[in-house]
């Protein structure tokens, strides 16, 4: 019986330290319609079961795919049911923006002074010739670790972020020259823009330098912000 609490009470201090667990669970509420009327719902992300097997991929949103192959009702909809929802803040020391500072950033800093400032999106590199915010620098990821076999992507990488690299085998890096910098991916639910944050503050990237775009391309797009294209 002990053994039985001491386990309800782990899973009920995770789900309360965790709030991104909220998204996966049935939040039971009562609604009250204008006319006193009562209802009873459970709030929870709805995935239409023909929409669940569809791969996250560039190539799942070619044209011909679109057309032949996703169901109408998984399109431009259920890629937002498949992430993670993301909180509005990383910590308490990386500044959140949305649409209009961004715009401010690309139109005051980025496009002006490039050697110190850049837009960075972080989704893979066929994410990023499909579409992304005009002027952004691409810098996925998975080339921030170094491969052998991918040592012109993981320099590039670095480059882009004004980082020199001292030491590999140390994880030694020089941030004299890091730029200010603005990360972005696909959304509100895709995490891969605050795992680079995370990663790169571990590194040693200065935190008053690193801002989050959390609305991504989704937002960015529903807002009729332009876009680059193939």
């Amino acid at each position: 019986m002990k053994k039985l609490l001491l386990l309800i009470f782990i899973i009920i201090y995770a789900n309360a330290a965790n709030p991104i667990s909220l998204q996966y669970m049935d939040i039971d509420v009562e609604h009250i319609y204008l006319n006193g009327e009562k209802e009873k719902f459970k709030i929870q992300r709805v995935v239409d079961k023909n929409c669940i097997n569809i791969p996250m991929s560039p190539e799942s949103f070619n044209d011909e795919n679109i057309e032949k192959n996703i169901a109408k009702e998984c399109k431009r909809t259920f890629i937002t049911t498949k992430g993670v929802i993301q909180p509005l803040y990383i910590n308490d020391k990386i500044k959140t923006l949305a649409e209009i500072e961004v715009l401010d950033f690309i139109h005051n800093k980025s496009s002006k002074e490039p050697k110190k400032y850049a837009l960075i999106d972080t989704r893979k590199s066929a994410w990023f010739k499909d579409e992304t915010i005009p002027s952004a620098l691409n810098v996925p990821f998975e080339d921030l670790a170094y491969d052998e076999d991918f040592k012109e992507e993981f320099n590039k990488a670095y480059s882009n972020l004004g980082i020199k690299v001292v030491d590999l085998e140390k994880n030694i890096f020089d941030f004299t020259n890091a730029k200010t910098v603005v990360f972005f991916c696909n959304g509100p639910w895709c995490p891969i823009s605050g795992k680079t944050i995370n990663y790169l503050l571990e590194l040693g990237y200065p935190a008053d330098k690193i801002m989050w775009y959390r609305g991504g391309m989704l937002d960015w797009s529903a807002m009729s912000l332009s876009t680059t294209k193939k």
